[in-house]
């Protein structure tokens, strides 16, 4: 489960919260300020919160990703059964963890996994989630296409994802990438279709189709600031 799970774990000393790592890439933190860990609650209750009911699911979800230190589990309950009731004012617990953060992003991303670890507990992933969880790598600093590469690893992708529409993989590189968008217009040509002696009603379908693999290769081409 990444930074809440495996990788981490957390202690505390009178008000003081320890973050330890197993991983070599990024070493324990000392954060001598309880309203850290407090905001890492916040993030996982508001989004159990996001769609408007937090269940069974995504509560014993937030307790697989936050382990609480031995004898604050009352304390860790009672924050989150505080921070659930509403989603107002994530933002800034998400700032203040970028902050923090800012130079690691690998962390970042271990957090935002573990939201999606809460968001996808329930069995899918509502359009309220979806906006948390996008407005939160937002903040973290990650671009739209880090984005979707954090979403396919946990949630999969969107039917609307321009590489899942190409058939190819996100690593593709540009010259290959031009290859497979060439060859697949090549077989959804409209007339093509026609050509393959299907019904005339199938040229409306072709043209949709054409036009959606158009638009995700000048996505793909757009992101990677590639020429036309």
């Amino acid at each position: 489960m990444g930074f809440w799970q495996s990788m981490t774990r957390m202690a505390a000393q009178a008000a003081s919260f320890f973050v330890e790592s197993d991983d070599e890439r990024h070493p324990g933190h000392r954060v001598d300020d309880a309203g850290f860990a407090s905001a890492l609650i916040a993030l996982g209750a508001k989004m159990a919160k996001a769609d408007g009911q937090v269940t069974p699911d995504e509560i014993a979800a937030f307790r697989e990703v936050f382990t609480a230190p031995p004898g604050r589990q009352d304390e860790v309950a009672r924050l989150f059964n505080l921070f659930r009731q509403t989603t107002l004012g994530y933002e800034s617990y998400a700032k203040r963890i970028a902050r923090k953060f800012r130079c690691c992003p690998c962390i970042l991303e271990d957090i935002l996994d573990a939201l999606m670890h809460i968001a996808r507990a329930d069995g899918r992933v509502t359009d309220e989630e979806e906006a948390y969880l996008r407005r939160i790598a937002e903040i973290f600093g990650f671009s739209e296409r880090e984005y979707r590469r954090i979403r396919a690893s946990r949630l999969g992708r969107e039917p609307d994802d321009p590489y899942l529409i190409l058939g190819v993989d996100e690593d593709i590189r540009d010259e290959d990438l031009r290859k497979a968008y060439r060859r697949m217009a090549a077989a959804n040509h409209p007339d093509r279709v026609l050509a393959r002696g299907l019904p005339s009603e199938m040229q409306k379908l072709a043209n949709r189709k054409m036009a959606m693999i158009n638009q995700a290769y000048e996505q793909i081409r757009r992101e990677r600031g590639l020429a036309a």
